[in-house]
């Protein structure tokens, strides 16, 4: 058995390696700082080249990227009724976030690419609007939520807030072939056109190296138990280098195209939490208030390898970066990134490696 430790800003993870499969224990012994207050003044080193992504490094359509912001949509992901999900294969990036309970839920990010149905789309949480300000002034995309949420997302002035249950509910369509809350959907064309005067593309908030960081592992698979019925298999397929979606050994499909829900990057963030004070819906638990300012140890997944990362994010404003344990930056091959955004509890016994 082999055993590499790693500590990091008070923050400490080992990799148990035995039998060809590795278990990863990671354990924050410190909470990064209080989130900061927004201030819109943040300067962004990461560049890319003309007619590219922003969010991915891959080519635009036909050479022009188009002048929109990001745009997140809150999708459920509750086992059974909100899958399988739509639109997530046209996402730039998708995170995924713990709710009350550790039910996962997904904030689906769109820029470069148009999705004709999106879905289905739930209530907007503490962590979604934290997310936000790392891509400038985007757009976010929610089924309603508990006032203080609401409320929070309409008084800030650099996010523009479309509730589909509400004021943007033209945006909006019930399906007929699912039950309610799980049918509402809406579009990228039918959110956009909701802010005609936002013309601006973000800027890239990844770096996109072509070639891996020298520590980089070989790796299968990265199995995540979230809580039951939202545990997650990455499975690295060789031939469209790309890595596969499962659910209980179940590949994910994107309703959208009928294809398997995939991505180039996988991202594990392992951040604090705090139950938040208000309670979700009757008979449940304060929200997963997940810390993704400060710094914490992770991973980052790309070309069937693995890399264990330091993440930082000083302030809301900041992207976040990522750098090896020793300090050297690494970057992201250019295309879909996914960001399983994991519990310091939940990753104390929740992380799988498979090499």
């Amino acid at each position: 058995m082999a055993v590499a430790a790693l500590a990091v800003g008070g923050i400490a993870a080992a990799l148990y390696s035995s039998g060809g499969k590795t278990s990863t224990v990671a354990v924050a012994v410190q909470r990064p700082h209080p989130a900061a207050k927004v201030v819109r003044k943040t300067k962004r080193s990461v560049s890319f080249p003309a007619g590219h992504c922003p969010l991915t490094d891959l080519p635009a359509f036909g050479g022009v990227v188009p002048q929109r912001p990001a745009l997140l949509v809150k999708i459920g992901n509750e086992p059974g009724p909100a899958r399988p999900q739509s639109g997530l294969n046209e996402a730039d990036i998708v995170f995924d976030t713990p709710a009350e309970g550790f039910i996962m839920r997904y904030v689906a990010v769109y820029q470069c690419q148009n999705a004709t149905a999106l879905g289905p789309t739930r209530s907007v949480r503490w962590v979604d609007y934290h997310i936000a300000p790392e891509f400038d002034q985007p757009i976010i995309a929610f089924a309603g939520g508990i006032p203080p949420n609401v409320s929070a997302v309409a008084g800030l002035p650099w996010l523009s807030g479309a509730n589909l249950l509400a004021g943007q509910a033209n945006a909006a369509y019930r399906t007929t072939n699912r039950a309610p809350p799980d049918n509402l959907y809406t579009s990228t064309t039918g959110l956009y056109a909701l802010f005609p005067k936002l013309v601006r593309a973000p800027k890239p908030i990844f770096p996109f190296t072509p070639a891996l960081p020298k520590s980089a592992q070989p790796l299968a698979s990265a199995e995540l138990d979230f809580s039951g019925g939202t545990n997650v298999v990455w499975n690295w397929q060789p031939a469209s280098r790309s890595w596969l979606h499962t659910y209980s050994g179940s590949t994910d499909i994107d309703t959208l195209t009928g294809q398997p829900v995939t991505a180039t990057n996988v991202i594990i963030e392992i951040v604090p939490y705090t139950i938040g004070p208000y309670v979700e819906s009757t008979g449940g638990t304060g929200d997963i208030q997940s810390e993704t300012t400060g710094t914490g140890l992770g991973y980052v997944l790309r070309d069937g390898h693995f890399t264990p990362i330091v993440w930082r994010r000083p302030r809301l404003t900041d992207p976040t970066t990522f750098a090896t344990t020793s300090g050297v930056p690494v970057g992201l091959a250019p295309g879909r990134t996914w960001v399983e955004i994991m519990t310091d509890t939940q990753a104390s016994t929740g992380i799988h490696f498979t090499r």
